[in-house]
């Protein structure tokens, strides 16, 4: 960041400091991404086609992550109305209220179309508002990304054996949970971290992203081995937490706006990722990485495990088992048509944790 964009950032945040909840036409947003990671393109996205759509109603001015916080502190920042607008991935506020867990990922449960799905059609986008709501945010879910890559590491991981005693960066409450009980043990650190802490040796492997934001951190450069397929991070989400006085000073139209471009962005996003991460393997490929899939039956018992983690999870707080009993309802309700047209489908239809078990926690 050179001086003058730094003095430039830390006067727009001296404003954002200084302003009341009010009415406003012009935001402040930033985003837990540095410009580094591939994934700030589609808070780049939402924010051209949002500033494209409001015209002179609202003008959201978009910072890179870091620039005007920390990425941790970016939720504080909106919760506080800071700023009024914060890119994010739900996960990291997990130890603020688990339900954000499942708001952001699964471990081998939902792919992304089941994501789009639930939200859209299934009561998904309430259960974020509901959520995020308890601490005066709205939120717009307008992103998502496939299968996370798996672990990148320097020796091959072929098999649950191979994770035994491995110190491996991995983010998530329930990914932690079920990493510790296939052996291994989970640090966490921010993505920015990662690339050093691999070239040290302070961490054994790390996971971090679909293959192409991988490849935009570097990771190709300090390991060797990758191990598909990413069963932690089934598919993940990413958003926009918004102020909700900012929210309610926004007319109905303006806000409408907001929605139509965050529906829009989450449907790019979907595809502009897919494409990315198919060319980045194929990169991966060309720079000599070794690539190593898990056979089915060690998937198999993979999802047995991540099922009970996700059923002892939920039933340790009633607002985690909500979103999942919501999660596992749209998924019994989609398997009548998704089963009936398998293989021309969208996706699987897990053999995922006791509905009936997380309805109990929920109620």
């Amino acid at each position: 960041m050179t001086f003058k964009s730094t003095l430039i950032a830390g006067a727009a945040f001296a404003a954002a400091l200084s302003s009341p909840a009010v009415a406003q036409d012009s935001w402040t947003m930033t985003t837990t991404w540095p410009t580094s990671l591939e994934l700030i393109e589609i808070d780049k996205h939402f924010v051209d086609l949002a500033n494209t759509l409001t015209g002179d109603d609202l003008t959201i001015e978009f910072f890179e992550g870091g620039a005007l916080v920390p990425a941790g502190e970016v939720f504080g920042a909106v919760e506080s109305n800071t700023i009024q607008a914060g890119a994010d991935w739900p996960g990291y506020w997990a130890g603020r209220n688990s339900a954000f867990s499942p708001l952001a990922t699964t471990a081998s449960l939902f792919n992304a179309v089941d994501y789009v799905n639930w939200i859209e059609q299934w009561g998904g986008a309430d259960l974020y508002n509901e959520i995020y709501g308890k601490f005066g945010m709205v939120y717009l879910p307008y992103g998502v990304t496939n299968n996370e890559s798996g672990f990148r590491t320097n020796q091959k991981i072929e098999t649950l054996d191979d994770l035994q005693g491995m110190r491996l960066r991995l983010s998530g409450l329930e990914q932690g949970r079920l990493l510790e009980k296939l052996g291994g043990s989970q640090v966490s650190m921010a993505g920015g971290e990662i690339y050093q802490s691999l070239e040290r040796g302070v961490i054994d492997g790390a996971e971090f992203s679909t293959p192409n934001v991988d490849f935009s951190g570097g990771f190709q450069q300090v390991t060797t081995h990758w191990a598909t397929p990413g069963w932690h991070q089934s598919a993940s989400i990413f958003g926009v937490m918004i102020n909700k006085d900012a929210w309610d000073a926004l007319s109905e139209d303006t806000q409408n706006d907001l929605k139509v471009a965050s529906q829009a962005t989450l449907l790019w996003s979907l595809s502009f990722t897919e494409r990315r991460a198919t060319e980045a393997y194929q990169q991966f490929i060309d720079a000599g990485i070794e690539i190593t899939r898990y056979d089915d039956e060690t998937l198999a018992k993979i999802q047995e495990m991540a099922n009970e983690v996700i059923e002892q999870t939920a039933c340790e707080n009633p607002d985690s088992a909500k979103v999942y009993l919501s999660q596992l309802e749209y998924l019994e309700d989609y398997a009548k048509w998704r089963d009936a047209s398998a293989p021309f489908n969208l996706g699987r239809t897990p053999n995922g944790p006791d509905i009936e078990a997380i309805r109990a926690c929920a109620n």
